[in-house]
């Protein structure tokens, strides 16, 4: 079931990407959606299937570093997908605020540096869980002023086709957290990773909807 829902949420926000990449006429607002939808899509692609051998085959302790360099693809791309969130936001509400750019690229940059070091243990099957945690301080701030910046424009604008924006992004970290946090001392939390991947695809879903609106 794990490979069916990967294999259909990959297909899904690929798709959707694609669609949205033909459909932006030019608008760089649509044209960076796009791009951020195929890189979510790329990036989880490296950590699903990597998961999904390791189910079909000898197991996740047998294929630790192939199932390890995919969650690090997958960290990483996954910030990546938050800056271009973040620059969807300037370019949809005409907004330059050159303090709160050099936040959001300094976060993203410190996230991506705490994920290429070697305690992170990203090959081995017993990972470092403070490590976990370190990597993740600084995307969560990403996350949360993300959303405080939709929530109040879209606010303003109740017709705002991105007016549940905040609240997807609010979801995925809200189902994303607890996984951090316990998912070593009780594993089966690992399946809220399965509505945390849904809010992406509802994040997608919106992207679409904006632009076929205006199609």
């Amino acid at each position: 079931m794990e490979i069916i829902f990967n294999i259909a949420y990959l297909l899904t926000v690929t798709a959707l990407g694609i669609l949205i990449l033909k459909k932006s006429k030019g608008v760089k607002e649509h044209q960076l959606f796009g791009f951020m939808a195929l890189v979510l899509g790329f990036g989880d692609a490296f950590h699903l299937f990597a998961r999904s051998q390791a189910i079909l085959t000898t197991g996740f302790e047998a294929n630790a570093g192939t199932v390890g360099a995919g969650k690090l693809i997958t960290s990483i791309t996954m910030t990546f997908f938050y800056i271009l969130l973040y620059i969807v936001w300037k370019q949809r509400y005409h907004i330059n605020n050159i303090l709160l750019t050099r936040i959001i690229y300094s976060l993203a940059f410190i996230r991506i540096v705490l994920c290429l070091f070697p305690q992170n243990r990203w090959f081995e099957y017993q990972q470092a869980f403070e490590w976990g945690i370190y990597r993740n301080i600084p995307f969560a701030l990403m996350g949360i002023i993300i959303i405080v910046l939709f929530y109040k424009e879209t606010k303003k604008n109740k017709n705002d086709s991105f007016k549940h924006m905040w609240l997807a992004i609010t979801l995925s970290f809200a189902f994303y957290v607890p996984v951090v946090l316990f998912v070593h001392i009780w594993p089966l939390i690992g399946m809220l990773m399965i509505p945390k991947t849904l809010a992406y695809v509802w994040i997608v879903v919106m992207g679409y909807r904006n632009i076929s609106t205006k199609s």
